[in-house]
């Protein structure tokens, strides 16, 4: 008898110790977390503009981030900054960078960001695009500029990875980085890569010259910037969530400081207008 009620006791055990352990996962679940995708953000950063749009898609996804490092690091002096990357552009001499600890092969969906030098991804991007394959992959580009450069960037990116999927990217002014958080959460949602509301934004109408009043929105949005001098000639117009957009064709006018310099041409320059807030222009496209 006693060694009946031993035999109960230590079924009701093991019974309650089943009844409390982990709960085994659904098929739903073991399915869903097969077919979620993994993502990398890699990223290169010179004054950590880049980095902070990195960090905030990385936290939003509980994505996995890795930096690009230079071994000689730039000094920070602009100066020696540009004139260094100029010259590793201009002559493909790339900077050796630290090896990564991620292997890209594991990951299914690779955010790659850095700041546009030049029209193009910082010298040390072109490093690690020498280094890795990512054939195969979804690549969502993304980074910050004084003025424009993410289609660019994106058209050398496509060309250097051929057999990646290179989805649509996000770029941001580096004097408008305040924005971004709010951006990168409606970026994300609006590409499938985050749940939730995003806006659509309707498409832009034909252009049509432009009026004096929107001439002088165009003026204050570009006119503080020193690398920009231009003409607007063309612009269309949508709302946007508290404010408008504006599409602006414009073109180069010749600069008095300097005289040998030929205009560039023709740019598309997009201006915000948030209320009762000072025009602002998003980005350029040459």
């Amino acid at each position: 008898m006693k060694n009946l009620k031993l035999t109960l006791v230590l079924a009701t055990v093991t019974l309650a110790a089943v009844s409390c352990g982990p709960k085994p996962e659904t098929a739903k679940e073991e399915a869903q977390k097969e077919t979620t995708p993994k993502v990398l953000v890699i990223y290169y950063s010179q004054t950590s503009n880049t980095k902070g749009v990195a960090q905030e898609i990385a936290t939003k996804l509980g994505a996995d981030i890795e930096e690009i490092v230079p071994v000689e690091l730039y000094d920070g002096d602009f100066q020696a900054t540009i004139e260094r990357g100029k010259k590793e552009l201009d002559e493909g001499s790339f900077p050796e960078i630290q090896p990564l600890k991620a292997n890209v092969a594991d990951y299914d969906v690779v955010f790659l960001g850095y700041p546009i030098w030049f029209g193009t991804y910082a010298p040390p991007v072109f490093t690690w695009l020498n280094q890795v394959d990512l054939g195969g992959k979804k690549v969502v580009p993304f980074c910050t500029f004084g003025s424009g450069g993410l289609e660019s960037s994106v058209k050398d990116l496509a060309e250097a990875e051929p057999n990646a999927e290179i989805l649509p990217g996000y770029g941001v002014r580096a004097a408008r980085l305040e924005a971004m958080p709010k951006e990168i959460d409606q970026f994300l949602k609006a590409n499938g890569f985050l749940e939730g509301e995003f806006v659509k934004l309707e498409e832009f109408p034909e252009q049509h010259p432009v009026t004096e009043e929107e001439a002088a929105i165009f003026n204050a949005a570009v006119g503080d910037y020193p690398m920009m001098h231009a003409q607007a000639k063309t612009v269309a117009s949508r709302t946007i969530p508290d404010g408008v957009e504006y599409q602006f064709t414009a073109v180069d006018l010749p600069r008095e400081d300097r005289p040998n310099m030929p205009p560039a041409g023709e740019m598309t320059v997009y201006v915000t207008v948030f209320g009762d807030e000072a025009p602002v222009f998003t980005r350029v496209i040459r």
